[in-house]
């Protein structure tokens, strides 16, 4: 299973605001050049997160974005279910595309079907929290210098 660039930067997103201290606020431009990645993406991937209500979005001079819910509240599992387009991992996943002329005989469908599952089912085990652990440790990742 390979995720969307879309939301692996949703949760770096949500990482980079659990490393900051409670109500603190970040922006995009801050967040790109902590990970080095698109400012644009960002935009695109912090409006759909504000929608999910994952994070806050204060707009204004001294606005900036922040977790609207504690990390130990954000599961894992929820935020990629929510962030991926879809889990088509073989064109036999999507009945309305699917053309292979075994798909009612084959046992791949269904071994995938059970893969599936069992990786959504780990992460469904882990909060924010855990991939955010040791926010000081993250915050000193964050600052280092590129060149460095």
């Amino acid at each position: 299973m390979r995720l969307t660039l879309y939301t692996d930067y949703s949760l770096r997103v949500l990482i980079y605001l659990a490393s900051k201290h409670k109500g603190e606020l970040s922006n995009i431009k801050e967040i790109a050049e902590a990970y080095q990645i698109s400012k644009n993406h960002l935009m695109k991937v912090t409006h759909e997160l504000g929608k999910l209500g994952i994070i806050e979005t204060i707009r204004g001079r001294n606005g900036g974005i922040r977790l609207a819910v504690a990390p130990e509240e954000i599961n894992i599992g929820e935020v990629v279910r929510k962030t991926e387009d879809d889990f088509h991992l073989v064109e036999c996943f999507n009945p309305d595309t699917n053309r292979c002329v075994i798909t009612s005989e084959c046992g791949l469908r269904h071994v995938l079907f059970q893969a599936l599952q069992a990786y959504l089912a780990v992460l469904d085990q882990y909060t924010l929290r855990d991939l955010a652990a040791d926010p000081a440790a993250l915050r000193s990742l964050f600052l280092k210098n590129p060149e460095d």
